[in-house]
């Protein structure tokens, strides 16, 4: 059974509008602003299958780009490289360098676990670990170092309280995230994101499978994220891109066809898949 709140999926008025404010709110571990995260010349695969090819791109420290594009144009291959996510799948292969503050993500020096303390990752649908509903927030920081039990619970009340989610479980800390609603559960979910301060959040239409009520908050809460983090999110709801993302990247048939300021891209485009694309008229 959900956990009543006394609004929906626990989202609504009460999403902090500080997160920006990272290094403050969780001096247990390190964080140093948003990150500078670039592709150069990246061409990805499975097999003999090319997904995406030649892609470019600078994103923006501080800032959120929307990835757009229509199924199958290589979004999520693309975000799910971006922090190495991909490296173990079967048959994967790539070209090309991606980098965070200037050093490849694929250098000896970084292990893939402490990249993916930097970029952090929120997925389409959400994915709790079967522990409590604090450990789950803080899993990553006590991966990290040796914080105290007292501190733990000050990191994981911070993080809950910025994304909405502390009036809901304050009182229940102790129990299982399963018997939150869906909603709160990606709102745990990205509070266990923000935990360990990431420079980068990937989000993988976030979205997707919640409420109006709900994604409304959520898009509030991405808004919020920048200027203290660099914020790259898959979507396939134009209207959503619009909202939330200041630079916006238009993928497809493999190809990276344009990318530019937000309005730039929807009200003037300078190619025509991109128009087609964004007036509705094909993916």
């Amino acid at each position: 059974m959900p956990i009543d709140s006394g609004q929906t999926d626990g989202a609504g008025p009460r999403v902090r509008a500080d997160i920006g404010q990272r290094d403050r709110a969780n001096p247990a571990v390190p964080g140093g602003g948003p990150a500078a995260l670039s592709t150069r010349d990246l061409k990805l695969g499975f097999g003999t299958n090319t997904v995406l090819t030649d892609v470019t791109i600078d994103f923006q420290p501080g800032k959120i780009t929307a990835l757009l594009g229509p199924t199958g144009s290589g979004k999520s291959t693309l975000l799910r490289t971006l922090n190495r996510m991909n490296d173990k799948v079967s048959g994967y292969r790539r070209q090309g360098d991606v980098t965070l503050d200037g050093q490849s993500i694929w250098s000896p020096a970084i292990q893939p676990m402490a990249l993916r303390r930097k970029v952090g990752m929120l997925f389409q649908r959400p994915n709790p670990f079967p522990m409590s509903v604090m450990d789950n927030v803080v899993v990553g920081v006590r991966a990290y170092q040796r914080v105290p039990r007292g501190k733990l619970r000050e990191i994981a009340e911070q993080r809950l309280r910025a994304v909405g989610l502390w009036d809901a479980v304050s009182g229940r800390l102790g129990d299982s995230p399963f018997r939150l609603s869906g909603g709160q559960q990606q709102l745990l979910c990205l509070a266990r994101a923000l935990a360990v301060n990431p420079g980068v959040l990937l989000l993988d239409e976030p979205t997707s499978s919640l409420d109006p009520v709900t994604a409304e908050s959520i898009e509030q809460l991405i808004r919020d994220l920048a200027p203290g983090l660099t914020v790259v999110i898959v979507t396939h709801n134009l209207s959503q891109a619009r909202r939330v993302a200041q630079h916006s990247v238009f993928l497809n048939r493999g190809r990276l066809v344009e990318q530019g300021d937000t309005n730039q891209i929807f009200d003037n485009p300078a190619e025509a898949e991109t128009a087609q694309y964004v007036g509705g008229r094909f993916g």
